[in-house]
């Protein structure tokens, strides 16, 4: 299950006077993990798409999470969701912040210095499914039980003001699947009503916010789906099915002024009108299975994530005709699409990237960046200098097996594998 977060980077509106740009896209790939010999087949990785040079780089890698759920951006920094653990990470060189334990963690959603995280996990109980941190810090700042908080697994977040609607779906519970909006008080932190969408809202995934209203995709019991309407500041719902399949896990998004989604396994989009609560129709253009949907809110181009789960991961971009323009190859199980926009006068629109491939590797590792290589540290796991290059193309294959870290120009950190 995921969520699309469309965000501004630096803090900024999309009203500032100054002319805004997309920066970068940052695309954070789940990975592929093997549960049944509790293997990782394929890491956890973010990646950075220049929209400008139309290049793709891995930017770090998530050692030891099994997968990850949600990414957001807020002002110099964003925020990583993976298994059990919530990372910040800085916007500009990619490096990790700050980290902290949460098992179990789903979404996230920030208001002023407040972090909310959601929690669920398959076969697992917790006694809260609602835990807050200080977003400067990371450090632990209120766990809201079950006895004043959300009793089920929660999942996506989204913020009006200082209210956060959490969907509570119980989701990895088969048969017991709730449809509830649990509103939250990020200034008080308190936990406040809880609205029920209605047995035909049952198992709330995807929410968005739009002309004054709060819409869910729902689920169900996995076997149909359905669309809710929640007035902002309101108490009740209306809900319209749309389908007798699921939507899968979470592949809907705002495009325009209406809502979009792909019933599971499916390969075609179809869209929904939210101000009449009735399904329009397919949209032509799109003819692929996708994964994640997102729309980037300056040109209004859409992004469209593939994959297979194990071998391959893809972004395919349609303009605002449904016109497909470009794509790019990218890591595992892409399923969260972020955008990051900024002035184009930002002092900081240069920023440094880099990603190292082949990863795992047992002889060469290439380093492809976006500006000229002055300086390469590879460490091994204890930090102990093994080598200090200036070449794109470095030889390792006299290193021991393990885990190294390689810095470029003194600046981004990237882990790499050597067989």
């Amino acid at each position: 299950m995921k969520k699309v977060f469309l965000t501004l980077g630096l803090g900024l509106s999309l009203f500032t006077q100054a002319q805004n740009t997309l920066h970068q896209v940052l695309i954070l790939n789940e990975g592929n993990y093997d549960y049944t010999n509790s293997v990782q087949i394929e890491p956890v990785t973010i990646g950075s798409y220049n929209p400008v040079n139309q290049s793709y780089t891995v930017v770090d890698t998530l050692e030891g999470m099994r997968f990850a759920s949600d990414l957001i951006i807020d002002g110099n920094y964003y925020y990583v969701a993976a298994d059990t653990k919530i990372f910040k990470l800085d916007l500009n060189t990619h490096q990790e912040v700050a980290s902290v334990n949460c098992p179990g963690v789903r979404n996230l959603g920030i208001y002023q210095n407040v972090l909310l995280a959601t929690r669920g996990e398959y076969l697992t109980t917790y006694d809260s499914y609602l835990q807050v941190f200080n977003s400067n810090t990371l450090q632990f700042m209120a766990s809201i039980d079950t006895l004043i908080g959300p009793k089920w697994a929660t999942q996506n977040i989204v913020i009006d003001g200082a209210t956060a609607y959490i969907a509570v779906n119980n989701g990895y519970e088969w048969g017991n699947e709730k449809g509830l909006v649990g509103l939250f008080d990020m200034n008080t932190l308190t936990y406040g009503n809880e609205i029920d969408l209605g047995p035909d809202g049952k198992n709330p995934d995807n929410l968005v916010i739009s002309n004054g209203a709060l819409y869910t995709v729902n689920n169900k019991d996995w076997s149909g789906a359905s669309v809710s309407k929640i007035t902002l500041g309101g108490a009740t719902s209306t809900t319209s099915n749309i389908a007798f399949a699921s939507t899968g896990c979470g592949t809907s998004a705002l495009k325009g002024n209406n809502l979009v989604y792909q019933i599971s396994m499916d390969n075609v989009l179809q869209e929904f009108d939210i101000n009449g609560m009735a399904n329009v129709g397919p949209i032509v253009g799109y003819n692929r299975n996708f994964y994640e949907l997102a729309e980037e809110p300056l040109s209004g181009n859409f992004y469209a994530s593939e994959t297979d789960y194990f071998s391959f991961g893809k972004v395919y971009i349609y303009d605002s005709g449904n016109n497909e323009t470009s794509s790019f190859l990218c890591g595992i199980s892409p399923g969260s699409i972020v955008f990051d926009v900024r002035p184009s006068n930002s002092i900081q629109e240069q920023s440094f990237t880099f990603g190292v491939y082949p990863n795992p590797t047992s002889d060469i590792i290439t380093v492809n960046t976006n500006m000229p290589i002055e300086q390469v540290e590879i460490k091994d796991a204890s930090g102990r200098l093994m080598v200090q290059s200036t070449d794109k193309e470095i030889n390792v294959s006299y290193l021991a097996k393990g885990t190294y870290s390689i810095r470029v120009n003194n600046t981004s950190v990237q882990h790499f594998v050597k067989l």
